[in-house]
Formats: structure tokens, C-alpha cells, sequence
């Protein structure tokens, strides 16, 4: 049997809670979980615990997610929502009907306070937003283990939750809560400082494990393909990435299978997953899975994608550096279209129509053998289903790694040796070819287990059992011969290179490897290859030419092979193979007038598919392709794949990939980008699944308005731009337009620090990995969408020199708000205004490369509020004298024309533009709307450095100043700047007094004293609603100092002239500058002073009711209350709020804190909502929350103090989020 199969994301989802250390659990810890609530059976000889929060909805997959929210809105929302709502109505309506006109103040604030509370109600309802609970997670070591209890009560009742152990030690697992049935089990790492959550971030991992190895004895028709074998599941896909998975868990994933080759040896893998690379001749992590295989001797079984049915659409993996991987082709059966997808007839077995097809670009098979690619079978209770149907390549790789777990099980009962390379050249040597489906799809055919084992039986003491041979064709190293690029029309001579590498090679006999030999003759059945009869391969690289003729070949795609057999025992089979593509594409005449294909009466049944391999012209930029049903009454279901390859660039480079139904009679049209030069192959295919034949008639037209460059860069600096544009196909009308939507940042590291990882970051056995951590900081001045991308990174993950390249984003409350990882276009995030942390991680073994990255920028996008344009011009003069703009030209066929482009206006480029900040976008030529749809172009706008601007008045002022002047006056404003700064003791009172003294006419010297005895923050300006300490003197003693002082800056202004003045339009006098930054400074003065002296007011009386309330007679308390009380009412607070609305409005954030006051003495909760709403959008702080909850408690909305309440853990955590 199997002993333990990693089917590496059979479980999707890996997540961590940060725990910090505590002392004994004596008394309650941080997380308020009361002594007495530890279980007395947890068994703790330290008596230590470890503890820590987790976001429950960190750990849900998307759709549970969606599941939950709603129950919980409709469970603990919506009921006491509706209610407190229907409430505030009514009470507004009955003092309406009382109060028919309201011309008193206080009746206005009445009636002002209840629709406050209905439209801070219906806000709250329309904005929703549920971060889900936050549990307690408790660690502790028992004397054996670690273990862990995750809190799901919520009320600190750990008896009624799970304790769990290791999973890896103990195989326990439990379900999170009863309605979500989501199952999770935990891990524990740096001495239980980490805990690791593991669930599931999505039902593929279930549905393809129960493929490979569901076992039910009562039910044996639901097993799996080994039904039994055991499973080790580990996790790479990640949840804040919607299952992606990361360079980080492939790494630790493939480091616990080395890990465990000594004690627990893992014979299989089975991925189904895989990403589409760039090339596949390098790459770390293509590296450590060579290894893993061939060190350790590991069959690793991989998808090969869904991406077909063009060519070459493989994944990484199973293409990377080595041929060494089971890559498995998804194939459909006759039984499994009538059981599994309720066809009306049974059609032939074929591919499925989107299964990825062969070869890799660098010229490998890709595909060694095809399965059954779709299943009816288990998936994860929190689906609430027992099974399921899921269909992909993802099922296809299980059914192949289920029946080699079989295959695996009777050789070791017999006591015979394999290896991953004797196993995959058995499976491709005994597969079932399948006449009339093309190579690409099935590989070698399609999967049969029986033959197999006989295979793995019959020549299980063959030389190159444990040998893989590394076939190499040409300069670049290609794993076969792929001629694809040009006509093919000349003979081509190819140099291939074979060697032997034996599995786990440091460990293999030296005797071994100079005992071996073997005699290969080699065969090719197609004519137009030559190659050599005879090799002699020994332990050393063996070189041959193959001549390849594809003169007369016709125009489509061929393929053919080399096969090496041992002369020795030829029945066996192949021992190599050099794969062979050849694709001759069909050119359009260079004479022809117009330079379309046309396809006339295509009968298309399920499956068929039409491959035309084209050689784009030259001039080409667009294509159009134009479909027609000419059947009445008949329609299908058709996937159009266009697809064109660059090299070194990955297969979605230049493609298009459309599924669309025909319907009879009618015309689709389809238009794509393309690259002259390039061979283009179009896929027209009938989805497989859709019955019935359909006959129709298509073509593909060439249109192209060529610029002399594929991508614009223009600096704002350089003035205008000339573009040259060429038609070489047809006359092109043209209509020029350029688009900046995305404004793009430079941002540098604010810190960057380089360290080593911790054990489960250590290849075996003492490659230590570091981790380089980037944190960069950025303020967003209105709400927008943003992308991340750090461009040394970007767009690689299997091929990637680095391992990983992960970001987080966290709000100024550390709050996460978006994760993101090499591919940039995946993510945009939605942020409000703000300041934001970004923390990017990049992982590998040698500290070196990560030493040269610390100073690594990132380019942060943001989407402008509004499209840019740039003007173009037909020519210098009119660009030169902003005259006509080029609104539509014709370019004659084979003619050149320019267009001239203007830079932005400095008012539209916008302020504070830093150095390297740019603006990105797209420019379009063509003025056919087809064309102008598809033919788009990057287009680059680097912005100048902003205009400065300097005021003649100002000027002139300093012109009038001495420089000693100048120098007194930069230190008082230096003195003021700190004074404002200072703890109000006696060095802050003697530095106030030294600037009032020197400075007595100043009254921004006062402002900043008033600002040092009450600084500008939450903590200490905030009201405070409950539990109010009289007995605390210092209150009422800093709110009389505060008055005093806000009195001498009230003095200090006369209000009648600043009123005046506001009020006047516009000032002709001579100094009118000087004049507004007096009155200016006055005015902020004056509505400082005001306010402060309102909340100050506000805090004496409020101690003053409390004290009264409580009965304290005759104390100090009492009789220091006494001075202020008479002269502190409602009316006299009341009077300084009127004050302050004569001087400035509501929306004024340096009123906002007395505005709340003001609210909160005259018990106007809605109204103090309201103002804590506002300002909690600038800045959201934990403390504006919590007194959020305490307004909603005055109002009896128990719905809403629980949704706070519960939510501040999870929006405001203590430490940044570990990656």
C-alpha cells in the first residue's frame, strides 16, 4: 500500500495567529479569559500558556464566507436593527406632531438628535460591513505536545471548545462552529509562539483526494482509487490569495517530504495546481522539485492545465527544468457523459475540449498520459453536500496518482524495486493511444493500470530502472525540437545531447554508475526525419544530430519522436524519447489586395476542431475573424482560441480566448490583437459537450496601423512627441487617442531588514533560508483603487530566481486589508483616505541576493479619478500653436505618417508629483471601432517636477526683514512648533512664558500653549460618558487652566472685525496679503481657543452633575466644584457653541471634539454619533469606536454595541499580521 501520498493542496488554506508569551494563568490575561475558565483536565506542568486572536473569517473560504455573513446579518443585525430603527421613526414623527414648527434652539437640536439617529441607522444598514468574530486561541505545552484550544464560544467557556494536538502527532481535527461545519486542525511552531489554524480555502482539495484515495468500506462504489492509502496533506494554497498559492508553502511543503524520507517516506504527490511560466529552464522552486524527485525519489503526478485547446498551453508544473514530472491530460469517456454530465447519447472518448495541450514551448511532450478528468464524489461538509461534480485536469492528476499508489502497493508486496523514472516510462510505455485524437492532448495515451504493473513487474532489474535521461536539443537546452517561428522552408540540422542521471546520486555505488551501459538503436517512422541507427550511452552526456526536412510537408502542425530502445530487450519499450513539432504556417501572398482567409462549409461536430497556423504579415496589428451558421434552425456552443508565442514569454502573452455561442443564420465576430511576423494559431473548436452537427462558413481578415514603437514613454519635459505610423496591408483610417488612467508611485523602503527563518525553514539538511522584509508607507488623499507591484518580481513564480514575493497591506490600525503575490494584475484594492503599511516578503537560501534588495522600490498604481487625455496633432505647427487637433486621417497602403502628441497642461498633470512619479494608460490608433477596441497599446507619461509657485508678497516681506530678523523669527516658530509638542510640567509653562515675554503681541504662542495643556489626541480629548472619576481634582484643575487661557486668546481678537472681514469678498487694499494671513491666523486662533474652552466647560460640568448625582458633600471634590459650578450651565456652554458656529461651520475638524461635547451634555446621542462617524473617516482609531459604543448604549441599540465591540480585536490588532 501507499504509505503517506502529499497531495500538496489537498487541503488549501494555511493560516497563522500571532500568540505572545503570559505568565502563569493567575488572575485574567489580556484576552479576558478568567482563571477559574481554564479546564481543570488540560494538563499543564508550567503552568505557561501562550495566547493569542484569530479572525474566524480568516479562515473561511469565499462562498462559505458569503454563507456566514449572511446568517450572522440575519441572526444579530437585521432584528434589532429594524427594531431600533422603527423606533427612532416613531419618536421623530410623535415630536413632530407636537412640535408642528420648531423655532427654539434646544427644540431644533432636539429634532436635529432624532433624525441624526435615522440617518446614522439607515448608514449603518446600507454600509454593512462584518469582519466576523475574533477567537481566543490559548497554547500551551501538556509534557508531550503542544497543544492549542481555539475559543469558538466567545465567552471565554474554553471547556465547551475543542483542545487539540498536532495534527502531524495526534490526527485530530475538529469543526470550527455548527454552522459553519468547516474543519480545522492546528500546528504549532517557534516554541508556541505561532499557531497554525489550517482549514480550507476551497472544496478542491477534498474533491481531489477523494479521488485518489476515498475509502468506504459500506459503500465501496464511492471509493477512491486506492481506496485507503494514507494521506498527507500539505497545504499550498492560501487563503488571502482565494486559494493561490505561494512561493513560501511550496517551498515548506516540499521541505517536510524531505523531512519526513526517514521516518515516514511520502512515495507520491499529486498537485493539482500549477501556474502558466515564462520559461522553464531555471527557477528555484523548478529546482527543488527536481530534487525532490530525484533525490529522494518521489513520483510527483501534476494537472496540466485547463488552458487548451490551443498548443503549447501547458503549466508550471509539469514543465519545468527536467522532464521528471507525470504531467495528466483530462480525458472523457463514453460511460461518463451519460452518468456523470447526462448526455443525451454516448459520443467516443475523447479530450475534453479545454484540457491544456502539448508540446512546452522549449519542445516537450508536456502531457505523458490522459485520465478521466471529471468525477461525482466527495467535498468539505462546509458545502453542505456530501459529493459533488468537478471537472478539470485537477481531477484527471489524481486518478493517474491513485493508480500508481495501486501500482506502487503490488511491487512493494512483492518486494521489487522502482523508481519515479521506471514508473513514469512504464505509464507512458503501456498506455492506450487513442486513434483519431490528436498527440497533444492524450500524450502517450491514455492511462492503463494493468499493463502498467506488468511493465513495472516484467522489467523491474533493468539497467536504467533508476535513471532519468536528460535529452537536450540545441543552443538553448530545449527538452525536444519545437520549430515553430517562420515558413519552415529549409533543411535544419539539430544537436541533441542525451545523459544519464541516476536518482539520489550522491548516495548511488560508484560501482553502479561505471557498470553502466546500454546499446540504444533509434527510430523515427516519419520520413522527414534523419537521425542516427545506434548509440552507446554510458554515465557520461552522448551527442547525435538529427537533419530534419519539413520542405514537404504541408502547411498545419507535425509531430513525431525519436525512440530509443535497448537492443537488449526491445519489447520493453522506449527508454527515451526526443519529442518532434514542427508547425508549417500558411502566408498570405504579398500581392494579395486584401489579405484575408476565408473557410467555407466547416462541419463541426463535439470536439472537432479547426487548427490554422498563419504567418501574420508583417504590417498586421489587428486581426478579425467573422463567423457565420449557414444551417436554419442550428446553433452551437464554440470556443475561439488564438494564440501567438514570443520567446521567453509566457503562453498568455499574445492570445484571446472566447466562448460563444453561434446561432443559426447570424454572424459573430471576433476581433484580436496580433504580432506581425509571429505565427498566429486560431482554434476554432465545438465545445464537447454540445451535441450535434453545425456547419459553418468563417473567415480571418488582417488589418494593421503599425507604430514605430509597441510602447509609448513620454516625459512631460521633453515637450511634444512624434509617432511614426505605417499601413502596410490596406488604406486604415485613423483616429489617434491617448488615455491616462492610472497614476503610478515610486515609493522607497521605510525599513528593511534581512534574517534567518525559522527550522521549518530549513532544506534539509542545513540549507537556512532568510527572509527579507520590506515595509513601505503611503497616504491616500481620496478613496481609490490601488495595485502594488514590485517589477524585479512580478509575473513569476515557478521560474522565479526568488521563492516567494508576498505583500500585505495594513491600514494605520494594522488592520490586513489585501494580501497580493507575483501577478500584479490580479489585484486591486479598494482603499479609503488614509495612511497605509505595506509589507513585502521575498525568501531565499542566500542571505547575498536578499542583501542587494533592501532598497527595493515598489510602484504603487493608483486609478485617477478621471481620465486623462493627451491632444494629438497631424503636424509641429499645429502641436506648436495648440491648433486643430487630428481628429481622423487616411494612411494609404504602404505609407508612412506622423502624428505629433502634446504634453498635459500643469494644472492637469496635478501637485506634489515626486521624483520617478509617472501616469499610465493606453493609446489607440485606428479609427474603426473593432480596431480600436483590440489594437491598444501601453502608453507611459512621466510627469516633470511640479511647478513652484512663490508670491510676490511674500517676497517683498522678507525683502523688508533683516537677516536677524529672519533668524529670531525661525526660532520663535521653532519654540511654538515644540511648545505645542510638550507634556504641560514646568519646563513647557517656563518655555511659554519665555515667548509670551519676548513675543507678548503673538497670539500663536498661546494657541500652541492651549494645544500643549489638551494635545490633539482621542485618549485625552474625547468625552468621557461613564464612570466618570470625581475624585480625580485634576480634571476640573487643567479644564480651569484651559478656560483661562482660551479667555486671554479670545481677548486677544476682536471677532466683529474677523467676522467683517470673512465676510467681505474681495480685499483691493495694498497689503490685502498681509491683511489675510493675519486675519487667517486669528481666525484658527479664535475657533481653537472657542472650542477648547467649550469641551473644557463641557468636562467641569459633566464631574460636576457626576459629583452631585453621587451625594459627596462637604468633601474637596465638593467644594472645588462650588467656584466653577454657578457660572459652568448648559446655557453658558450653549453660548460658546453659538460663538464658535459664528466663526466657522459643523464641517470644521478643529470643532469636531467640542461639537461632541456639546452633543453628549445635552444627552443628543444621535448627534454624537454622528460627529464620531465623521471623524473616524479621516482617522479611525479603537477609541472612537469605543465611544461609538457607549453612545449606542445611551440609545439601547444592543445590535450595534455587539457589532462594534466584537470587531475591534479584529480592526485593531496589536502586531502586524506575520507572513
Amino acid at each position: 500500500m501507499l504509505s503517506e501520498a502529499p497531495p500538496s493542496r489537498w487541503a488549501d488554506c494555511s493560516l497563522q495567529a500571532s500568540c505572545h508569551n503570559i505568565m502563569s494563568c493567575d488572575g485574567c490575561n489580556r484576552l479576558g479569559i478568567p482563571h477559574g475558565k481554564i479546564p481543570t483536565k488540560w494538563k499543564n506542568p508550567t503552568g505557561d500558556f501562550h495566547i493569542g486572536l484569530k479572525n474566524g473569517f480568516d479562515l473561511y473560504p469565499a462562498k462559505l464566507r458569503e454563507r456566514i455573513e449572511k446568517e450572522r446579518k440575519e441572526k444579530l443585525w437585521d432584528p434589532g436593527h429594524k427594531c431600533s430603527l422603527a423606533e427612532a421613526t416613531r419618536k421623530l414623527q410623535e415630536f413632530e406632531i407636537k412640535n408642528p414648527k420648531v423655532s427654539a434652539v434646544n427644540d431644533k437640536l432636539h429634532k436635529e438628535n432624532l433624525e441624526a439617529q435615522i440617518e446614522i441607522l439607515t448608514s449603518l444598514d446600507k454600509n454593512y460591513s462584518d469582519v466576523g468574530p475574533a477567537y481566543d486561541c490559548v497554547v500551551f505545552h501538556d509534557g508531550q505536545m503542544w497543544r492549542a484550544c481555539v475559543d469558538t464560544s466567545e465567552s471565554g467557556d474554553l471547556s465547551s471548545c475543542f483542545l487539540l494536538g498536532e495534527y502531524s502527532l495526534t490526527q485530530e481535527f475538529a469543526t470550527l462552529t455548527k454552522s459553519d461545519q468547516l474543519n480545522y486542525s492546528i500546528n504549532v511552531h517557534n516554541d508556541g509562539n505561532i499557531l497554525e489554524v489550517v482549514s480550507m480555502c476551497s472544496s478542491h482539495g477534498t474533491h481531489v483526494a477523494s479521488i485518489a484515495a476515498a475509502y468506504f468500506p459500506d459503500s465501496p462504489e464511492r471509493n477512491g482509487m486506492a481506496p485507503g492509502a494514507q494521506i498527507i496533506s500539505l497545504t499550498i494554497g492560501d487563503n488571502r490569495l482565494s486559494s493561490m498559492e505561494t512561493g513560501t508553502a511550496l517551498v515548506r511543503a516540499m521541505i517536510r517530504v524531505m523531512q519526513l524520507s526517514k521516518t515516514s517516506k511520502i512515495h507520491l504527490i499529486n498537485m493539482s495546481y500549477g501556474e502558466h511560466a515564462h520559461f522553464s529552464s531555471s527557477g528555484r522552486i523548478g529546482e527543488l522539485m527536481n530534487e525532490v524527485i530525484s533525490k529522494y525519489g518521489v513520483v510527483w503526478v501534476v494537472s496540466a492545465g485547463n488552458h487548451g485547446p490551443a498548443l503549447c498551453t501547458i503549466g508550471s508544473p509539469p514543465d519545468i527544468c527536467a522532464n521528471s514530472m507525470i504531467g495528466v491530460g483530462a480525458y472523457v469517456s463514453p460511460d461518463m457523459m451519460v452518468a456523470e454530465y447526462s448526455l443525451r447519447q454516448k459520443l467516443p472518448g475523447m479530450p475534453y475540449t479545454w484540457t491544456s495541450r502539448g508540446p512546452t514551448m522549449d519542445g516537450d511532450y508536456g502531457v505523458t498520459v490522459c485520465a478521466p478528468g471529471g468525477a461525482i464524489t466527495s467535498v468539505p461538509n462546509f458545502t453542505l453536500r456530501n459529493c459533488q461534480l468537478m471537472n478539470g485536469t485537477s481531477m484527471a492528476a489524481p486518478h493517474v496518482c491513485g493508480a500508481i499508489a495501486v501500482l506502487l502497493s503490488g511491487l512493494k508486496k512483492k518486494c521489487l524495486q522502482y523508481s519515479p523514472y521506471s514508473v513514469k516510462r512504464a505509464l507512458e510505455n503501456t498506455a492506450l493511444y487513442l486513434d483519431k485524437v490528436e498527440r497533444f492532448a492524450q500524450g502517450h495515451g491514455l492511462l492503463q493500470v494493468e499493463k502498467a504493473f506488468e511493465h513495472l513487474v516484467a522489467y523491474h532489474d533493468q539497467p536504467e530502472r533508476d535513471v532519468r535521461f536528460q535529452v537536450t536539443c540545441g543552443a538553448s537546452n530545449s527538452k525536444g525540437i519545437h520549430l515553430r517561428g517562420g515558413l519552415q522552408n529549409r533543411v535544419k540540422n539539430h544537436a541533441i545531447s542525451v545523459e544519464p542521471f541516476f536518482t539520489d546520486p550522491d548516495n548511488t555505488d560508484p560501482s553502479k554508475k561505471i557498470g553502466f551501459g546500454i546499446k540504444l538503436t533509434l527510430v523515427c517512422s516519419e520520413p522527414w526525419v534523419e537521425c542516427p541507427s545506434h548509440l552507446d550511452l554510458m554515465n557520461i552526456a552522448r551527442m547525435f544530430t538529427v537533419q530534419i526536412d519539413p520542405t514537404g510537408l504541408p502547411p498545419g502542425v507535425h509531430t513525431s519522436s525519436i525512440k530509443a530502445y535497448d537492443v537488449s530487450c526491445m519489447e520493453k519499450g522506449p527508454v527515451f524519447q526526443v519529442p518532434i513539432t514542427v508547425i508549417r504556417p500558411t502566408q498570405l501572398p504579398h500581392d494579395l489586395f486584401r489579405p484575408d482567409l476565408h473557410f467555407t462549409n466547416v462541419i463541426f461536430k463535439p470536439n472537432t476542431m479547426q487548427r490554422h497556423f498563419i504567418l501574420v504579415p508583417d504590417e498586421a496589428t489587428w486581426a478579425v475573424l467573422r463567423l457565420r451558421c449557414v444551417e436554419k434552425d442550428k446553433d452551437g456552443r464554440f470556443i475561439l482560441h488564438c494564440l501567438q508565442l514570443r520567446p521567453r514569454m509566457v503562453c498568455k502573452t499574445l492570445e484571446y480566448h472566447r466562448v460563444f455561442n453561434v446561432i443559426s443564420q447570424s454572424e459573430v465576430i471576433k476581433a484580436f490583437p496580433v504580432r506581425g511576423g509571429l505565427v498566429l494559431e486560431v482554434v476554432v473548436a465545438k465545445y464537447w459537450a454540445d451535441l450535434g452537427e453545425v456547419t459553418l462558413d468563417y473567415s480571418i481578415a488582417f488589418h494593421g496601423v503599425k507604430p514605430e514603437s509597441p510602447s509609448v514613454t513620454m516625459h512631460g519635459a521633453d515637450g511634444i512627441l512624434s509617432l511614426e505610423l505605417r499601413s502596410g496591408l490596406r488604406n486604415e483610417e485613423i483616429s489617434p487617442a491617448v488615455t491616462l488612467k492610472n497614476s503610478v508611485q515610486v515609493l522607497r523602503p521605510i525599513e528593511s531588514k534581512v534574517r534567518p527563518l525559522s527550522a521549518r525553514d530549513i532544506i534539509p539538511p542545513s540549507r537556512q533560508i532568510y527572509e527579507l522584509q520590506l515595509t513601505y508607507s503611503f497616504s491616500i488623499t481620496k478613496a481609490t483603487e490601488i495595485t502594488p507591484n514590485s517589477p524585479v518580481l512580478s509575473d513569476m513564480l515557478y521560474e522565479s530566481e526568488f521563492e516567494s514575493q508576498l505583500w500585505m497591506l495594513f491600514d494605520r490600525n494594522k488592520q490586513l486589508l489585501a494580501a497580493g503575490d507575483a501577478y500584479p494584475s490580479k489585484y486591486m484594492v479598494k482603499v479609503e483616505k488614509g495612511d497605509y503599511v505595506l509589507k513585502l516578503h521575498v525568501r531565499h537560501e542566500r542571505k547575498d541576493l536578499l542583501d542587494k534588495m533592501l532598497d527595493q522600490p515598489l510602484l504603487l498604481s493608483h486609478k485617477l479619478p478621471a481620465a486623462l487625455s493627451l491632444d494629438v496633432y497631424g503636424s509641429q505647427t499645429q502641436a506648436t500653436t495648440c491648433g486643430k487637433k487630428l481628429e481622423r486621417a487616411t494612411i494609404l497602403q504602404g505609407q508612412i505618417m506622423p502624428i505629433y502628441i502634446t504634453p498635459l497642461a500643469d494644472d492637469a498633470s496635478g501637485k506634489g508629483t515626486t521624483l520617478g512619479h509617472f501616469l499610465t494608460g493606453t493609446i489607440t490608433y485606428s479609427k474603426d471601432e473593432i480596431g480600436k477596441k483590440v489594437d491598444v497599446y501601453p502608453f507611459k507619461y512621466v510627469l516633470p517636477e511640479s511647478p513652484k509657485k512663490t508670491s510676490k508678497s511674500s517676497d517683498m516681506k522678507d525683502k523688508e526683514k533683516t537677516k536677524w530678523e529672519e533668524y529670531n523669527e525661525v526660532i520663535r516658530d521653532l519654540k511654538i512648533s515644540w511648545l505645542a509638542k510638550l507634556e504641560p510640567d514646568e519646563q513647557a509653562v517656563a518655555l511659554y512664558e519665555e515667548l509670551k515675554r519676548l513675543h507678548p503681541d503673538h497670539i500663536v504662542v498661546h494657541v500652541a500653549m492651549l494645544q500643549c495643556l489638551e494635545p490633539n489626541e482621542p485618549k485625552k480629548r474625547l468625552p468621557f460618558t461613564e464612570n466618570v472619576d470625581v475624585s480625580d481634582n485634576s480634571v476640573i484643575a487643567m479644564a480651569n487652566r484651559i478656560i483661562d487661557l482660551a479667555d486671554t486668546i479670545i481677548s486677544k481678537v476682536d471677532q466683529t472685525h474677523v467676522l467683517a472681514y470673512f465676510g467681505t469678498k474681495v480685499d483691493y487694499e495694498p497689503d490685502a496679503s498681509k491683511t489675510k494671513t493675519v486675519m487667517e491666523q486669528q481666525k484658527v486662533a479664535l475657533v481653537e481657543a472657542l472650542s477648547r474652552k467649550g469641551s473644557a466647560m463641557c468636562r467641569i460640568y459633566t464631574v460636576t452633575n457626576a459629583t452631585h448625582s453621587k451625594g459627596e458633600d462637604g468633601n474637596a471634590q465638593e467644594q472645588l466644584c462650588t467656584s466653577t459650578a454657578s457660572t459652568v450651565s448648559l446655557d453658558s456652554i450653549d453660548k460658546v457653541w453659538r460663538d464658535v458656529l459664528r466663526i466657522t461651520d459643523t464641517n470644521d475638524a478643529k470643532v469636531s471634539y467640542f461639537l461632541l461635547w456639546h452633543s453628549i451634555v445635552h444627552k443628543h446621542w444621535g448627534r454624537a454619533l454622528k460627529i464620531l462617524f465623521k471623524m473616524g473617516e479621516d482617522k479611525p482609531s479603537r477609541e472612537l469606536d469605543e465611544k461609538s459604543s457607549e453612545a449606542g448604549r445611551k440609545l439601547g441599540w444592543e445590535h450595534y454595541i455587539h457589532h462594534v465591540e466584537s470587531s475591534l480585536p479584529v480592526r485593531y490588532p496589536p502586531v502586524y499580521r506575520p507572513f
